[in-house]
């Protein structure tokens, strides 16, 4: 039951970051020296997860060459003995790394595209990542998405849902889930008795919002072949794993570290000033840099 696969879904048109993802997919858009999606496809390398699933569109086949070998470049950067460089290319996709894409025809929202994984996905059990969010890795011990698919298999395949505080006012934002009051603190679980997607402020059960990640049973495919369009008329993944709860464990995952929306303007500024002041190279003078802009 170990968890090797992770669905990508990246056919999404990326409005929230024009005019950026005009031509470019938002999923593209560098943090420092990397990809947005590099960093996450990582997360996931780190966590054990080496088969990776591209949920996508037409429009996105960037993504799918980024992950690619590039032989031309390879070839030109051996020639002139950029050692570093071309060890740098080469990482990108590891040995170990699969990538798959299949297309979502139709943009029918998460539940749909994470459906449209089924036929390579199958019978296992896997994960989900959403490409727009950053979540601060470590490895082992403090690893949120490795963590989660052992606890997914020492409970026997109860769904792992990793979760966040978030300012009551920005709830509406969210899918937010109810642990009925159980006061839940970082790197710990527990069992969800409801989820519900982008509740107003009143009506939302807890603060704790789902961050992006999820390590979900098989039988998420069944029901989210019978889920109806709820929020925005989209088929959601949040009602799917309210179905699920109905008839097995589904926990919360308390997020260890924290996380950045990639997908909003805002929140891809402070992951570029987070990631940029941790890069090993770059972090001490771009610390100095951002001194002189204070004040």
């Amino acid at each position: 039951m170990k968890v090797t696969k992770a669905v990508l879904p990246v056919a999404g048109l990326g409005t929230r970051f024009l005019p950026a993802s005009k031509a470019i997919p938002k999923e593209m858009v560098t943090v420092v020296d990397k990809p947005v999606i590099q960093y996450v496809v990582e997360e996931a390398l780190a966590a054990g997860i080496n088969e990776i699933v591209l949920v996508t569109h037409s429009s996105k086949k960037a993504i799918e060459d980024h992950f690619d070998v590039n032989y031309e470049l390879e070839a030109e950067l051996e020639r002139r003995g950029k050692k570093e460089l071309l060890q740098v290319l080469r990482d990108i996709a590891p040995p170990e790394l699969k990538v798959t894409a299949v297309r979502q025809g139709r943009a029918l929202g998460l539940g749909h595209a994470v459906y449209c994984a089924r036929p390579v996905v199958g019978d296992a059990p896997f994960a989900v990542l959403l490409p727009d969010v950053l979540v601060e890795q470590g490895t082992g011990a403090t690893n949120d998405l490795g963590l989660m698919t052992q606890r997914f298999i020492e409970t026997g395949g109860h769904a792992q849902i990793m979760v966040e505080p978030v300012p009551e006012e920005l709830v509406s934002q969210y899918g937010v889930v109810d642990i009925s009051g159980i006061e839940l603190q970082a790197g710990n679980h527990a069992l969800m008795t409801r989820v519900v997607e982008k509740p107003p402020r009143e009506e939302a059960p807890s603060n704790l919002a789902v961050v992006g990640r999820y390590v979900l049973p098989a039988r998420i495919f069944e029901l989210l072949a019978n889920t109806q369009p709820g929020a925005g008329g989209e088929i959601q993944l949040t009602d799917a794993i309210a179905e699920l709860m109905k008839g097995e464990g589904v926990e919360a995952w308390h997020i260890s570290g924290r996380s950045y929306d990639c997908g909003s303007k805002l929140g891809y500024l402070e992951a570029t000033v987070a990631y940029g002041l941790q890069h090993p190279q770059l972090g001490a003078d771009f610390r100095a840099m951002l001194a002189r802009y204070q004040g």
